[in-house]
């Protein structure tokens, strides 16, 4: 009899778990809370209480080719960065390809997961849930768990790190519960906070309001979407051979095209960390709307009065209307047993972020909780595939020891590269931790056979994006689509953005020669070094 998994969120990590345990031959039963699938890109017009919310115009940072499922590539009609719609129909049409709908009880919210009093024998647990429709409690038995619930449904909102804030007068939020500008129109606003949320958000004010102020602690470098030649920046950067560059570089080069773009110093906007030292912010418009003086960057807030604040600089700004906090969120694991894992300070010690080292038998794992340089979907995925050859027992984990060893390591490099900060807990990089997880699986692309068996295909996965479908080339989950969807990703990026013809450059055939002698070379020096 197949092993009965629960799958707890049907999000973007608990739609691939679902289907990553059909493909072991195991039993998902998801449990999801609300009423449709999605987690935080299934938009609501009002923020609710302990779900993950986006904001009406909300669009994501990571390219369709970058951030699809391995199995499963986005429609080429499909904008490169979509809105949050769009994102919400692809995880339909994905649900709907692989039948995953079946296998989740909407509104069934999961109380608590505790482990059976045969635990080590069985490696059970016992998942305690409440049917919202029939108001009924039930405890039912389960050989697995996959906890699948995001990161971004409790608001971290640090009221109380500003003195006389409970005398502040006007308007106070949080950028979980904000929709749109619609209430802010001809006002003065400030944003707290610098981060995505906070870009997004001072961005499309800034067009509504008297005046926005953005009161950042510490700066950030802000990223755009659209690099050289009109490509996605992920397109660009997540790149086999450009990750293989030494940190050191990797920093100088950033710093210099970030600052092509903008100086950041001359925008209020430089921190102390270095390009790579602390998650970026993407933001297209954040520059433009600085340089009309429609957003004015202030450092951050020592104090509030009855009418507004004074900075840590001593300038005032009085006859504030409003304050959003887009100060990130908490994680927290509330409905399991403490027993078996405690989120402290937004830190957990997971094993290659998805396994409690100390539980045997291993059945219980956490997907998604990362915060990726990168894009989530596929990371979840790969995450998933291991996590469920763990619970078939076709996979196995290696001892304790050097599990909470790895843990130590990866705390250790963190905090060497990034400046301390809750967010900077579960911080990764999109092809270290997809090749981390797929070496546990057997899937990591074997570049030496690959080139001597297909070169073409071998240097378009060194040299061009590292897309999800590299990890279905070979081993265990291998799909035969793969090779063609790496073969015409590019085509799906250009897709959508030539809807009009256009004359030939007059370069292009001297182009064509340059990029011909670009690969000879790029061949004799891949043979160099593996003969």
């Amino acid at each position: 009899m197949a092993k009965k998994v629960a799958v707890i969120g049907s999000g973007a990590s608990g739609l691939t778990a679902i289907k990553c345990c059909l493909d072991e031959g195991l039993q998902p039963v998801c449990f999801e809370k609300g009423t449709d699938i999605g987690g935080l890109w299934n938009f609501k017009e009002e923020a609710l209480p302990g779900f993950a919310s986006v904001y009406r115009s909300t669009v994501i940072n990571a390219s369709k080719e970058m951030m699809c499922y391995s199995d499963f590539p986005i429609p080429k009609e499909y904008p490169n960065f979509m809105h949050h719609s769009l994102v919400q129909k692809y995880f339909k049409m994905y649900a709907d390809n692989f039948d995953l709908m079946k296998h989740i009880r909407f509104r069934h919210h999961v109380d608590h997961v505790k482990p059976r009093e045969d635990f080590a024998e069985t490696g059970q647990w016992d998942i305690t849930y409440t049917d919202e429709d029939k108001n009924e409690t039930t405890t039912e038995v389960y050989d697995a768990v996959m906890v699948c619930t995001g990161h971004h449904a409790y608001p971290h909102y640090p009221r109380d790190s500003f003195p006389g804030f409970d005398e502040f007068q006007g308007q106070t939020t949080h950028s979980h519960d904000y929709k749109d500008f619609k209430g802010y129109e001809n006002k003065r606003v400030i944003v707290i906070g610098i981060g995505n949320s906070g870009g997004d958000v001072s961005v499309e004010l800034s067009r509504h309001t008297k005046q926005l102020f953005l009161s950042t602690r510490r700066g950030s470098w802000v990223a755009n979407r659209v690099a050289s030649q009109g490509l996605p920046l992920d397109i660009w950067g997540t790149r086999r051979w450009a990750d293989a560059l030494p940190l050191w570089f990797k920093v100088w080069f950033a710093k210099y095209l970030l600052n092509q773009r903008f100086d950041h110093s001359v925008y209020g906007l430089k921190p102390k960390h270095s390009p790579l030292g602390g998650h970026p912010t993407v933001s297209d418009d954040l520059p433009n709307r600085i340089i009309t003086g429609s957003v004015i960057v202030k450092p951050n807030i020592k104090r509030f009065t009855k009418t507004g604040v004074v900075f840590e600089d001593d300038t005032v700004e009085d006859d504030i209307d409003a304050v959003v906090f887009c100060t990130g969120y908490r994680f927290d694991f509330d409905f399991v047993d403490e027993s078996v894992l405690k989120a402290e300070a937004n830190e957990v010690s997971l094993y290659k972020y998805v396994f409690p080292p100390k539980l045997n038998p291993p059945t219980l794992s956490f997907i998604g909780f990362v915060q990726p340089l990168g894009a989530l979907m596929p990371i979840s995925e790969i995450m998933s595939r291991w996590a469920t050859r763990v619970f078939k027992g076709t996979t196995k984990l290696p001892p304790q020891g050097a599990m909470l060893d790895n843990i130590m390591q990866k705390k250790s490099d963190m905090a060497k590269r990034y400046y301390q900060s809750p967010r900077h807990t579960i911080q990764v990089d999109y092809i270290p931790i997809m090749d981390d997880v797929a070496i546990e699986i057997g899937v990591k692309p074997d570049f030496k056979s690959l080139f001597f068996s297909d070169p073409r295909l071998a240097l378009e996965c060194y040299f061009g994006p590292c897309t999800s479908y590299q990890y279905r080339l070979m081993g265990p989950g291998a799909w035969k689509g793969a090779k063609k969807a790496i073969q015409t990703q590019m085509n799906r990026v250009m897709y959508p953005t030539k809807t009009r013809a256009t004359p030939e450059d007059d370069d292009a055939g001297i182009t064509r020669i340059l990029k011909v002698l670009v690969v000879l070379v790029v061949i004799l020096a891949v043979l160099w070094n593996l003969l």
